[in-house]
């Protein structure tokens, strides 16, 4: 990533790429996961968090990864943007270019954002999520977080269970996890699984594998990645009721059991308890889900330490 200008998703990322993130992460997170280190490597540099969509995770440890390194960081929203009077994105680009920072953070609702902004900027540019096409940090701080806890991304068996169709979470997780070694099973309701999805993993396809039973897609899981639900995307309805979501589709401790003793229960947040996650599985031994939390700010200070030439 040294060389490059922007981080807009994993595909096209080689599992060296993304190695070396994970281990400058590792660097600046030492012995301490809940505080990494700080440090004077971004001093002078100026990141603009502009977040069209509410976020509380991706936002908030992205200004603490800026100011872990000492950058100067400004929060936009649409809400306090000329965006919300009726500018358009390639306007407030070009707007936010004339003012010179090194490195935009953009996250929108419509699916190729990131990319137009990157076109009209010299700024570096960093997607944090754009619709349901990408999240690539997420993916690096879930990558983070299993091999931290596993030692290996290569020759696990990762299952992903829930909304697939509208998750930018699940894309790039399936990209990266693909791309460095996994064997990914896609789980939930058939209309919940397009049919298109195996096709994003390119030249890593045979390592996906879809199924309807989430006592197959568990079995002998070494990671447990559930998803929320996302009905503000949902113009119809993709399944009977949320009762019956949960009976085929939840994650209780009962079903957990078919997965290895060690297996470790994964969600990006927020999570809707006691639909796609019981309170005791949540909160029990096997989550590691503030673990992700903590990977976070780490992840974020990696990416943006090799985007800008950190030193």
């Amino acid at each position: 990533m040294a060389d490059q200008k922007d981080l807009l998703g994993i595909a096209g990322m080689t599992a060296e790429e993304i190695a070396a993130i994970l281990d400058t992460a590792a660097s600046f997170q030492g012995d301490s996961p809940g505080s990494p280190r700080k440090s004077t490597a971004l001093s002078g540099k100026t990141v603009i968090n502009l977040f069209f969509e509410p976020s509380t995770r991706t936002r908030t440890s992205f200004e603490l990864a800026c100011k872990r390194l000492s950058a100067d960081v400004i929060n936009m929203s649409s809400s306090g943007s000329s965006v919300s009077k009726g500018e358009t994105l390639v306007d407030t680009a070009q707007t936010l270019d004339a003012m010179s920072p090194d490195c935009i953070v953009i996250r929108h609702e419509s699916a190729g954002a990131p990319h137009q902004i990157a076109r009209h900027t010299r700024a570096s540019v960093v997607n944090a999520g754009d619709g349901a096409h990408e999240h690539p940090t997420q993916a690096l701080l879930d990558a983070f977080t299993i091999r931290k806890r596993k030692g290996r991304l290569d020759g696990l068996k990762i299952a992903i269970v829930g909304d697939i169709r509208h998750s930018r979470v699940a894309r790039s997780n399936i990209l990266s996890l693909t791309c460095c070694g996994s064997d990914v099973w896609l789980c939930g309701v058939p209309t919940l699984l397009p049919q298109d999805i195996v096709e994003i993993t390119n030249s890593h396809r045979s390592r996906v594998h879809t199924t309807i039973s989430l006592d197959e897609a568990i079995d002998e899981a070494d990671v447990v990645m559930m998803l929320r639900v996302q009905f503000e995307r949902m113009g119809e309805s993709f399944f009977p009721s949320i009762h019956e979501y949960c009976r085929y589709f939840g994650l209780t401790q009962e079903r957990m059991k078919g997965a290895k003793p060690d297996v470790i229960v994964m969600h990006p947040g927020p999570m809707n308890r006691g639909i796609e996650i019981s309170a005791e599985v949540a909160d029990g031994p096997h989550s590691v889900i503030l673990d992700q939390v903590s990977a976070g700010v780490s992840v974020r200070m990696a990416v943006l330490y090799r985007l800008l030439g950190g030193a």
